[in-house]
């Protein structure tokens, strides 16, 4: 005689993942991916009881909402400024996100950044396919060592970038929202007077409501004529109107920029900028990071599933 077995719980995808964190997630749970329409249009709204979504599509009132039975929102990615807090609280939706494991990755790209625009590196590379070598020499490029690196937002990330710039004998200096009495590197009491310090300012703040155009048009004038702004953390943390205005008119040197407002479609303003590197947001898109990612994401759910202490919990939920 058969045993009928319970069913399995049912799993939101709102974001898409790897197949290699895809395939065990569906030998666990029933998978239902977001359709089109919204969640008002899932047939099986009322089973789902947790939701998988990444940190650029989070999770609003509206969808948690829409899902009565949810306890669960895994974030996979570092931010969750996407994820309405306040209504999963309200709901008591448990939160989690995948902090540590891409931390050297996002600090790695604030490097490549920066020694992309210091050394020329894209350039480099269009000059030599070009074919212009033979006849001339590319102009003399900048250099990172020795320079003054300001960090706006010393939490993981920054102390991680914070380190790795200091291989390279620069000083290092930071803002941070709250005291950070154990770092030994020079704290600064405003953003502004951060910039007018650094000749390289790399902006590592949390997204969300608090840090919106946080980096704003006189902390970026404050850079001045020689400055770099390297950006790893939102799009939404820097007033980018004011960033292209100092970029066209050369008030600051360049940028480096992981993230956008908008992204992926971002302001064309950018592509006519020769003294910008653009990448698409790529912060924690190594094959490592992104399985790694994707491990924290399955231990929350499966914790979850089983009634144990969440890995990674953001929001706790009162059982």
């Amino acid at each position: 005689m058969s045993v009928a077995l319970p069913p399995r719980p049912k799993v939101l995808m709102v974001s898409s993942m790897p197949e290699w964190d895809l395939a065990p997630m569906r030998a666990a749970y029933d998978l239902v991916e977001l359709p089109a329409g919204g969640p008002g249009t899932l047939a099986t709204a009322t089973d789902i009881t947790a939701l998988v979504t990444s940190g650029g599509r989070g999770a609003n009132a509206a969808l948690i909402d829409a899902l009565p039975a949810l306890e669960l929102i895994a974030v996979y990615g570092v931010g969750y400024d996407k994820v309405d807090l306040q209504a999963a609280s309200r709901r008591n939706v448990a939160v989690t996100n995948t902090p540590d494991v891409l931390t050297a990755d996002v600090a790695e790209m604030a490097l490549a950044l920066t020694l992309s625009l210091t050394r020329r590196i894209v350039d480099g590379d269009a000059f030599v396919r070009s074919g212009a070598w033979p006849g001339k020499a590319m102009p003399l490029t900048g250099s990172v060592s020795g320079s003054k690196v300001g960090i706006v937002g010393l939490g993981r990330i920054g102390e991680a970038i914070g380190r790795r710039f200091a291989s390279f004998e620069t000083e290092i200096g930071y803002w941070n929202r709250s005291p950070k009495p154990s770092s030994s590197w020079r704290a600064f009491p405003t953003l502004a007077s951060l910039a007018a310090w650094a000749d390289i300012l790399v902006v590592a703040v949390a997204g969300g409501s608090d840090t919106l155009g946080l980096v704003d048009a006189p902390t970026i004038a404050a850079l001045g004529r020689e400055g770099l702004l390297i950006n790893i953390s939102r799009g939404t943390t820097i007033d980018e109107a004011a960033l292209i205005t100092a970029l066209e008119s050369g008030s600051i040197a360049g940028a480096g920029l992981d993230v956008f407002l908008g992204e992926p479609t971002i302001d064309p303003r950018f592509f006519r900028l020769g003294n910008v590197v653009l990448s698409p947001h790529q912060g924690s898109a190594t094959i490592a990071t992104r399985k790694a990612m994707g491990a924290l994401v399955r231990s929350n759910l499966a914790a979850h599933f089983s009634g144990e202490a969440l890995p990674s919990a953001i929001l706790q939920r009162h059982r």
